[in-house]
């Protein structure tokens, strides 16, 4: 399936590349790398989370509340002047007391500065539950069906880049040297998103 990790790749490359570039102050060919890593680790974590009935109710609800997909509506803006605090509370949730350990590994795999990548997960975070939102106002879904769904998301994810499970499993590598990191931004869904330049 791996639909939304598809939709995300194509919407953030060309134009939206440039802007998300432009607003962290970075080369895009480092950008786009650390997007690939960083993309299906929040969904693969969002998909953790929602795995228990009281993670995907909570998802749910704030996909209700918060999160309906009306971000694509003015993407560009979303790009270049982007609601930072809302992006830090999400990852907050997403990722919990790995968030440092996450932006540094992204940063060491990437060649970004720490900065620039916690300013890229704040970013990008909304726009992942965005696209969670709107594939839930289309189709109708409930909790249980969004569970599923980002089950199988992240089974796709998986099969096509192993390394998303083992560093799901502990959310990064142990030694905190960033390679699980580097294979997701180099492999399969690297080039899934390197491709659409």
């Amino acid at each position: 399936m791996s639909g939304l990790l598809d939709q995300l790749a194509s919407q953030l490359s060309g134009d939206a590349l440039e802007s998300l570039s432009s607003t962290i102050g970075a080369d895009q060919q480092k950008t786009q790398s650390a997007m690939a890593a960083a993309l299906p680790l929040l969904l693969g974590a969002l998909a953790r989370n929602a795995a228990k009935p009281k993670g995907a109710k909570a998802l749910d609800n704030a996909l209700a509340r918060d999160h309906d997909g009306s971000i694509f509506d003015n993407l560009s803006g979303a790009l270049r002047s982007p609601n930072l605090d809302d992006g830090q509370g999400i990852l907050k949730h997403v990722l919990g007391g790995r968030r440092d350990q996450v932006a540094t590994n992204l940063s060491k795999a990437s060649g970004l500065q720490g900065d620039q990548v916690t300013k890229m997960l704040a970013t990008l975070a909304p726009l992942v539950l965005g696209s969670l939102g709107r594939a839930k106002r289309s189709s109708g879904m409930g909790a249980e069906e969004l569970s599923s769904m980002l089950d199988q998301e992240r089974t796709a994810m998986e099969s096509k880049e192993p390394a998303l499970g083992g560093l799901l499993k502990g959310l990064l590598d142990r030694d905190g040297d960033g390679s699980i990191i580097d294979d997701l931004a180099g492999g399969a869904l690297g080039r899934l998103f390197g491709r659409r330049n």
